[in-house]
């Protein structure tokens, strides 16, 4: 990933394998994937991704969707309230970096919070 091309989300947060898995998610997160598929698409190996995976699924941020063949598919859980934080949080800051006006997020728990 070039810096040009860099989300604002890992400019805040640093290009590391846990900011370029949760950047990949929520960047795709209408898609189901393998775990190859998602190192390789994360540009992180895959014995990086052994590392924190199993934390994120143990978390339900990451859930198993099915299993095709010997592979099982896996997808950002928008059911879980930390997920929809997560994607709120990124769009929140890359509005903020394209300079649009937002009236605020809601948090998961739908207490809203303004910000000035």
């Amino acid at each position: 990933m070039s810096e040009n091309d860099e989300s604002a989300f890992m400019e805040y947060f640093g290009d590391t394998p846990r900011t370029r898995f949760l950047n990949f998610l929520i960047g795709n997160h209408f898609f189901d994937f393998n775990m190859t598929e998602i190192a390789n698409e994360s540009n992180i190996s895959y014995n990086s991704l052994l590392v924190f995976f199993q934390g994120f699924l143990n978390k339900g941020i990451v859930i198993k969707t099915r299993r095709v063949g010997k592979s099982d598919m896996y997808k950002f859980n928008l059911e879980n309230p930390i997920a929809r934080n997560f994607l709120k949080f990124a769009w929140l800051l890359t509005k903020q970096d394209l300079g649009i006006e937002d009236e605020g997020i809601v948090l998961a728990s739908n207490v809203p919070v303004k910000h000035n």
